[in-house]
C-alpha cells in the first residue's frame, strides 16, 4: 500500500522459463501412426506430451500466456496512479504491434493429418478453458479416468473471472462444464461431438482464489446424441452441477470446419 492509501502497481514479476529447458524434441518427431487400440484421449495426450517438450514456439507461447494472465490478475485488482497504467498500456501495446509483422498460424501442424484426434492437442493448447497457450484460460487442467470413465480436473479462479464480488462469474462456470462434459464424449462409442445444449444448476456461490474440482462423466447415448453430466466442488461441498447433450459429429465435417476457417483467415487484416 502506497503512502497516499493506493494500492502499490503490481507488475508481473519474470517467470524462470522451465518450459524452455525441456527436452528439444520436435513435435514432428512424433510417431504419426496411431496405435489401433489407443484411445482418442491417449492420442490426443500423446501427441501434448510431445508438445510440452518441443523447442521454440509452444513453449514460449505458453511462457507469454503465463506473464500475460499475471497482468491480467493485477489489473482487475489495481488502484494504481493514472500516469502508471496508461504507461503500462503504451508497453502492452508496443508488444502487440511486434506480432502485426509476424505471420499466422493457419495450419497447425497435425490438423492436416487423416484421424480426428490429429491436431486436436494444438486446439486443446489454445482453448480459452484448458489452453495453456491462451492467457483467457484460468486454466483449467482436466484428466480422463478411462478406467472410471470420469474426467477429473481442478481450477482455481483468479480476479479476471469475477462476477459478484469474491464469487466466479457463472457465464465461466458453464464454459468450465462445457469442456469438461465435452471430454467425456469420449467415454461414449460415438466419439466426440459439438454442445447441442447445457444446463447448469448453481447451487452454492463459487468463490475466487479456492481451489476447486470438477468431475464430468458419460450418462448414455441416443443414435448421435451424447448426454454427460458434472458437477463442480470446494472440498466437499457441491458447488454447481450441468447436463449436457452433445451431437457427434463426421471427423469430415470437421475437415469442412478448419477450411471455412482457413478462408475467413484469407481475408482478415491484422487490427494492429
Amino acid at each position: 500500500m502506497a503512502a497516499d492509501g493506493r494500492r502499490a502497481v503490481c507488475l508481473p514479476q519474470r517467470r524462470s522459463s522451465h518450459l524452455l529447458s525441456r527436452a528439444r524434441i520436435g513435435v514432428s518427431s512424433v510417431d504419426k501412426d496411431s496405435n489401433e487400440n489407443e484411445s482418442i484421449i491417449e492420442h490426443i495426450q500423446r501427441y501434448r506430451d510431445e508438445l510440452v517438450r518441443a523447442p521454440g514456439t509452444w513453449p514460449a507461447k505458453r511462457e507469454l500466456a503465463a506473464a500475460i494472465r499475471e497482468l491480467m490478475e493485477c489489473l482487475c485488482e489495481t488502484d494504481a496512479p493514472e500516469a502508471d497504467l496508461l504507461e503500462i498500456a503504451a508497453q502492452v501495446r508496443t508488444s502487440a504491434r511486434r506480432f502485426s509483422g509476424q505471420p499466422r498460424m493457419t495450419d497447425p501442424p497435425g490438423v492436416a493429418e487423416g484421424s480426428l484426434a490429429a491436431g486436436m492437442h494444438m486446439f486443446m493448447d489454445r482453448s480459452p478453458v484448458v489452453g495453456l497457450s491462451n492467457p483467457v484460460a484460468p486454466p483449467v487442467t482436466l484428466h480422463p479416468d478411462h478406467e472410471a470413465k470420469v474426467v477429473r480436473g481442478s481450477v482455481t479462479f483468479g480476479n479476471p473471472f469475477e462476477g459478484a464480488p469474491g464469487c466466479a462469474h457463472g457465464g465461466f462456470i458453464a464454459a468450465l462444464f462445457d469442456e469438461a462434459l465435452g471430454m467425456a464424449c469420449v467415454f461414449s462409442s460415438e466419439g466426440p461431438g459439438m454442445t447441442g445444449t447445457i444446463t447448469v444448476r448453481y447451487r452454492k456461490p463459487t468463490p475466487i482464489h479456492v481451489p476447486l474440482r470438477i468431475e464430468a462423466g458419460f450418462d448414455r447415448a441416443e443414435g448421435r446424441k451424447v448426454f454427460n453430466y458434472g458437477k463442480l466442488f470446494s472440498g466437499d461441498t457441491l458447488l454447481a452441477e450441468a447436463e449436457g447433450l452433445f451431437i457427434t459429429i463426421a471427423r469430415e465435417r470437421f475437415a469442412e470446419l478448419r477450411e471455412e476457417q482457413r478462408d475467413r483467415e484469407r481475408g482478415r487484416t491484422d487490427p494492429l
